[in-house]
């Protein structure tokens, strides 16, 4: 493990807490007053489709477009995507042209039956179920969809495409694309439905959801939708996500990033995985209670059959590759057994164990679909597209992307893979770095400075939780806690200040094999509240923690 230190300045209780958030600021590329105004006080008017770059000559096009098809009664497919991005997208551009009076359907492909994104299959099954349908809007998709577009096309189906995923070298046919790669596909969505009119307040709930599940940069644009979608979500009156909230255990009041990301996209995303995502849609935009309640219930109990499999697959997949990978520089894996609604995040659970990018496969009898993870610095879309020649269809993003190829090509695919990879990624690439703000005291953490730094909040790509430093800090205490004993629980002790703090290592288990009490240590951690019986007091999470040297 690497650690980069951002800063230099070594923070002592000399220093205040206003000191420590404005390097953190500095850190995260923040410097001038109305930089810092900004991200400490994000506006939400600041959240355009100009600031997106989403293209005006496009939005008026398919605004045009749009309120022909309501004014001629013609029949809207809005077609998204089966991910919590996608889901979100659907609901926001649905009950807005619901609103206005549209005759219009909402459409998510099967993962399995149908694939990813638009598709000429898709288009037939859509045809099955409104028969005078005139106009596709996609959502979260659609921008590699070159071939399903021209099939529309020929069947009198204009296609206005909203999505954020990279274009191919081959642009499709659509009527109007309204794009933009600095958001998420819902808040594209999100915008061209408030382009069209809409002033729903709780879209923007739905939109936060999107932007934090579908882990992209939490800077400019997309801090503002998050930070103000929470706020809105702590209220929210939409009753699929009331339901929701309660099957996890979850009050609106206390939702975050970490919940969103953690805890209720999971559950959105089970049904796509495992089963059908128009569940998750209609339990976001069903206005019964009861109906709420039981789509509620029956997302969560998918989302545990998920966790099940997912441990089951990881588990035996981690044990595969530990036989097999060797000195090669990427993992590629495949199992006519692999689920494919699960592989995405099975590849995800690789690199996480092997710090590599990992790509998994699940294999059919003539098509496969593959699901790829990547680490920091590798555009793990684009390496895959150096092997499009092999290939199918190629979608994604840097960090996660998915094909499918030919089962029968599969071996040529995997081989040129592992020798492209081996030119491509580099020594620098494969280590791991953890980030650190500063070093800091023991004595400078209260309960003052973590108020402050939930200012900086939420966290998520790009505006990490701030991590800090503190060395030379003794063990007063270790146990082994957790079912398996895989956490630890520390009281730690600065030698010089006398000052004390608690501490939590998830999953560092292990190194209590290799420390007692009374040893001298330095801690990489964030900063937390640890609430007991009502009380409140700083809690050191523990990143990683090794003998002082």
């Amino acid at each position: 493990m690497k650690y980069k230190i951002l800063s230099r300045l070594k923070i002592t209780s000399k220093f205040k807490t206003k000191d420590l958030i404005e390097l953190i600021l500095i850190n995260r590329g923040i410097k001038t007053k109305k930089e810092k105004e900004l991200f400490l006080n994000p506006k939400l008017s600041e959240v355009t489709i100009e600031s997106s770059g989403i293209s005006i000559k496009e939005v008026e096009k398919a605004k045009k477009r749009v309120k022909k098809a309501i004014e001629n009664k013609e029949e809207i497919v809005v077609f998204g995507d089966y991910d919590v991005d996608g889901i979100c997208g659907t609901a926001i551009l649905w009950e807005t042209l619901n609103k206005m009076g549209a005759k219009v359907m909402p459409y998510i492909p099967h993962r399995l039956s149908e694939g990813y994104g638009l598709s000429e299959k898709g288009i037939k099954n859509v045809k099955t179920q409104t028969k005078n349908i005139k106009l596709i809007i996609t959502v979260d998709n659609g921008s590699v969809a070159k071939e399903a577009v021209d099939f529309a096309n020929k069947e009198g189906i204009d296609v206005i495409i909203t999505d954020h995923h990279t274009f191919s070298s081959t642009r499709p046919n659509s009527i109007a694309t309204v794009h933009s790669t600095n958001i998420c596909g819902a808040a594209v969505a999100w915008l061209f439905s408030r382009a069209l009119g809409s002033k729903d307040e709780s879209h923007l709930e739905l939109a936060a959801i999107a932007t934090v599940a579908d882990l992209v940069p939490l800077t400019n644009l997309n801090r503002i939708i998050v930070k103000q979608g929470i706020e809105k979500i702590k209220n929210t009156k939409r009753i699929g996500l009331l339901e929701l909230f309660y099957e996890a255990g979850l009050e609106a009041s206390g939702i975050g990033s970490y919940e969103i990301g953690h805890i209720i996209s999971p559950r959105i995303n089970a049904m796509g995985r495992m089963e059908y995502a128009m569940d998750s849609l209609r339990l976001l935009c069903t206005r019964d209670r009861i109906r709420a309640k039981e789509l509620a219930r029956k997302i969560s109990e998918t989302n545990r059959k998920r966790q099940v499999l997912t441990i089951d697959t990881t588990t035996e997949v981690i044990n595969k590759v530990r036989k097999t990978i060797g000195n090669k520089k990427i993992i590629f894996i495949g199992d006519e057994e692999y689920n494919q609604g699960i592989i995405g995040l099975v590849a995800g659970k690789l690199v996480e164990e092997f710090y590599l990018p990992a790509i998994v496969v699940s294999k059919g009898k003539t098509l496969s679909k593959a699901s790829a993870r990547s680490i920091k610095g590798f555009n793990i879309v684009e390496f895959i597209r150096d092997c499009s020649d092999f290939l199918i269809d190629v979608g994604g993003h840097p960090m996660a992307a998915g094909f499918t190829v030919e089962t029968g090509k599969i071996f040529l695919v995997k081989k040129k893979m592992e020798k492209l990879a081996e030119k491509m990624i580099t020594a620098d690439l494969l280590s791991k770095e953890m980030v650190i703000d500063s070093e800091i005291s023991l004595q400078i953490i209260n309960l003052e400075l973590i108020a402050e730094l939930e200012k900086l909040a939420p966290f998520g790509p790009a505006n990490p939780t701030p991590g800090f430093l503190t060395k030379n800090l003794i063990i007063d205490s270790m146990r082994l806690v957790g079912s398996d004993g895989r956490h630890l629980k520390l009281s730690l002790r600065d030698s010089k200040t006398e000052t004390k703090i608690e501490a939590i290592a998830f999953n560092l288990g292990k190194k209590a094999e290799e420390l007692k009490a009374e040893d001298r240590v330095d801690v990489v951690y964030t900063i937390s509240v640890n609430e007991w019986n009502g009380n409140r007091s700083p809690q050191l999470k523990i990143k990683d923690l090794l003998k002082a040297s």
